[in-house]
């Protein structure tokens, strides 16, 4: 089976998926070694350790498909939904997008309909009119069909246009073909209820990491409510910066590791140093 192929048996066979955020190699090797089918490969944790900044549109589709690439490279049976933003351009800037992740191996692509480049501030998500998103999303569902890879539609009005558009696009967006749907910035249950009715009983997606000003439940409630994806993109993110915090204020007292720090063998045994001598041994001259 084709990866969009295994995400689609799964969003069939589960009723919710806990879909952890990835950056590069290491998030995505411990992602599949504890045990989960899936990742996102999210902008925001892209942009987090490639910029150590914010993400606000600064990040372009080479820096996010090269930490694709390091992603699928370390862990190629992890199902991965690429962050394919607002396609990076036009409706045809749309397709290169879908196409290239397609047949890179991606499972989904995420395509959103804010405008870009964004206003010079990181309040709110001035978005694109209705019938140019609509465009964006049946350009994107044209193109997948060359590999099969999923498309998220994702709509980013809430906060600036009402609840009413988003769900109006949401409906939209299944009329064009997209496989699941995501409604950005929900204010409360009701929102979320209306969404995922508007998605006509295509996986709904959520973002589910605390923090922002956005409904956020818990997982059983998002269940309750209907999504069937739930990510968390600070999840492993904010525990990674808390710990090279924790490391480097052990450096500047003097110590040599936080006292979080993985002992020297299990770290070794983590990044595969074993695994790398039992493949290369037959290669070894002599050996």
């Amino acid at each position: 089976m084709t990866a969009p192929e295994r995400l689609r048996a799964l969003l069939a066979q589960n009723p919710f998926i806990t879909m952890p955020a990835v950056w590069d190699g290491l998030s995505a090797k411990l992602t599949a070694a504890a045990g989960f089918e899936t990742a996102f490969l999210s902008g925001s944790c892209v942009a987090a350790s490639r910029l150590g900044g914010p993400d606000l549109d600064l990040i372009s589709f080479g820096e996010m498909f090269d930490s694709f690439n390091m992603v699928h490279g370390a862990a190629p049976d992890l199902l991965v939904l690429a962050d394919g933003d607002h396609g990076y351009g036009n409706a045809m800037n749309v397709q290169r997008t879908v196409r290239a992740y397609g047949r890179a191996g991606a499972a989904a692509v995420l395509i959103e309909d804010k405008i870009t480049p964004r206003a010079l501030t990181a309040a709110g998500k001035p978005c694109l009119p209705r019938e140019e998103a609509r465009m964006k999303i049946r350009a994107a569902v044209e193109a997948a069909k060359d590999s099969g890879i999923l498309v998220l539609a994702r709509t980013d009005c809430r906060p600036t246009q009402g609840i009413d558009e988003a769900v109006a696009r949401i409906e939209m967006y299944v009329e064009e073909g997209a496989d699941i749907l995501f409604l950005d910035s929900p204010n409360d249950d009701e929102e979320i209820r209306r969404a995922v009715k508007a998605a006509g009983g295509r996986p709904s997606f959520a973002v589910l990491s605390p923090g922002s000003p956005r409904a956020t439940p818990d997982r059983k409630r998002a269940m309750e409510l209907g999504f069937n994806i739930g990510t968390y993109p600070t999840g492993m993110l904010s525990p990674v910066a808390a710990a090279i915090k924790a490391g480097l204020a052990a450096l500047a007292a003097g110590e040599a590791e936080a006292s979080s720090a993985l002992p020297p063998a299990e770290l070794r045994a983590t990044l595969g140093y074993g695994d790398y001598d039992a493949a290369a041994k037959k290669f070894i001259i002599g050996g």
